[in-house]
């Protein structure tokens, strides 16, 4: 509990006070109070009426809250009582509480909760406040609130002590008020176009839906091992088969896998089933859903967001939600394609000859630095420049290690996809949609007709990372045993995020899955989004964090 040898004496120094308070006649931990408003509705109601109209109506009031200034002088005193993210001043007069409370209310430490009543007045700078008659002592702060708890050099403690974070600074509270809108306006918008929210399985026998490292866990009682379930996916999709044709879920997700700026081991996903309907309708869905949530949320669809990575990292761009633009992925190479790289490849050699692709851009980047090691020299007039040359290089290299790895048999499909993010995946700012996938690493899409080695799924992508993931739903049985089958293969060569079998799954499609679209959606990336939060954590409320311990040992090795 105790961090230091201050807190100690600290926290000695406050029992007493507790004992003080008590022989006063105050409870030490009371059980409630009878509250008749809160500080956000007394703002809401009373923000613009006038000192002489509440002199006439003597408006009475009974609130609580935390104690977040105070300055007793006299026989009389200020405090700021915060409740609900908003502060409120009271005014404390030894003469109006009587001496007990009075004494009680100069024991007080920032901090602590306390009830008043009273009525509300306006001081003669204009404040809105309340005329103290009682006052009740409700919970002590034993340990003392910190002077200033904000800034990058307390942005891990704020993370630990969330709680401490919250009734610190208001701006934490509304991202986390802008979260639980986001939640609502999801299920104002799926509830209202006849959707059915679902629960599935958080514990699954077989960890399928998504291409993830799951997390393990074993049942005593039936001794079979389990996993924390990775995606709803496969049991969304039973759902349909057995009649549920619109159906939703926000689902925990768990992945054991790194931890980033966008990635948290334990995280919030909305996945959603439509059945007879594809790709092209969930996309057209997806641009509704965003637009609207972000109208609910913040009351347009404009929100100003910090780039995450590339060129532009840390730059504040303003982003209009209701804006969308699309690319097939093949296209989205081809757009943004480096000069430097030589001419734009043509879809068809994107798809059937990826190898000869990278082999041009790279003999270009060798043609246009000859000399890797005299390129970058470690000073420079022209920093942006030198900036701007650093991220093509890594670029090069990236894509020289691609190469390599479809000399080794990485499959063509793997590459393209791989291809894209690293050329085009940084410039999604706008919201932008990225369609028609390669069949290899898309193993529960349906394939286009016209090219069988493609498949009819998007992604979406705001702010220069993606936040949705669709497809039309695979619902022939034999080809989804057969992809299984495949993935099978992948695992035995390495690949531990390859997909199981799930047997079970084939037999429901058996009974016949309909035509049917899907979709997953980051809410955590989503809110991010909407409020400008700079990494994931800032939209979790616990994240997960390396042990204080193991954090202090790790900085003593460095």
């Amino acid at each position: 509990m105790f961090e230091s040898d201050f807190e100690r004496n600290l926290f000695t120094l406050r029992q007493e006070k507790l004992k003080q308070i008590e022989a006063l006649g105050q409870a030490a931990y009371p059980n409630s109070f009878a509250a008749t408003h809160t500080v956000p509705e007394i703002w809401a109601r009373y923000h613009d009426v006038s000192g002489e109209q509440l002199e006439a109506e003597r408006v009475p009031v009974a609130i609580a809250g935390r104690m977040m200034a105070n300055r007793p002088a006299g026989k009389a005193g200020f405090a700021h009582l915060q409740q609900g993210g908003e502060r409120l001043q009271l005014y404390v007069r030894k003469d109006a509480v009587g001496d007990a409370a009075f004494d009680v209310y100069k024991l007080l430490d920032l901090g602590d909760h306390i009830g008043v009543t009273g009525y509300l007045f306006r001081t003669r700078t204009n404040e809105l406040s309340v005329h103290v008659e009682t006052l009740t002592f409700l919970a002590k702060a034993m340990l003392a609130m910190p002077d200033k708890y904000h800034g990058l050099e307390d942005v891990e403690l704020r993370y630990r002590q969330r709680y401490v974070d919250l009734f610190m600074n208001p701006e934490v509270r509304e991202v986390f008020v802008k979260r639980a809108k986001v939640l609502a306006a999801t299920r104002k918008f799926f509830d209202s176009r006849g959707y059915v929210e679902v629960e599935t399985p958080m514990m699954q026998p077989i960890a399928g839906g998504a291409a993830a490292r799951p997390f393990i866990t074993h049942h005593n009682a039936l001794d079979i091992d389990l996993y924390l379930r990775i995606a709803p996916e496969l049991y969304l999709k039973r759902l349909v088969v057995g009649g549920l044709d619109r159906v939703y879920e926000i689902n925990r997700n768990f992945r054991n896998e790194g931890i980033s700026t966008q990635h948290n081991p334990e995280f919030t996903m909305l996945e959603f089933y439509q059945a007879y309907a594809n790709y092209h309708d969930l996309m057209k869905l997806t641009e509704e859903f965003i637009t609207f949530v972000a109208q609910e949320v913040n009351g347009t669809t404009v929100t100003e967001f910090p780039i995450p990575k590339g060129p532009r990292a840390g730059e504040v761009v303003e982003i209009d939600l209701a804006k969308w633009r699309r690319f097939t992925m093949r296209e989205a190479i081809i757009e943004f394609w480096p000069d430097e790289f030589g001419a734009k490849p043509t879809e068809a050699e994107i798809a059937f000859s990826i190898d000869q692709v990278l082999m041009r851009a790279i003999r270009m980047m060798h043609a246009h630095f000859p000399n890797w090691a005299t390129v970058f020299p470690p000073e420079t007039e022209e920093q942006g420049w030198a900036e701007a040359e650093h991220a093509l290089k890594k670029l090069t290299i990236q894509i020289q290690i691609l190469l390599q790895h479809v000399e080794r048999g990485l499959p063509h499909g793997k590459a393209i996809s791989e291809l894209f993010e690293l050329l085009a995946e940084e410039h999604l700012i706008e919201p932008t949609i990225i369609y028609d996938f390669p069949l290899a690493v898309s193993p529960l899409s349906k394939q286009k007709p016209d090219e069988p080695e493609w498949v009819e799924r998007f992604e979406f992508y705001i702010g220069g990372f993606e936040l949705g993931n669709a497809f039309s739903e695979l619902n022939d049985p034999s080809e989804q045993q057969r992809r299984f089958e495949m993935q099978l293969a992948e695992r035995e060569r390495g690949d531990d995020e390859a997909h199981q079998m799930d047997a079970d799954y084939v037999r429901a499609l058996g009974y016949g899955l309909p035509p049917t679209g899907g979709e997953g959606i980051g809410i955590d990336r989503l809110t991010m989004v909407l409020t400008g939060s700079r990494s994931i954590r800032d939209v979790i409320l616990f994240p997960l964090l390396r042990p204080q311990v193991r954090e202090a040992e790790k900085t003593e090795e460095e």
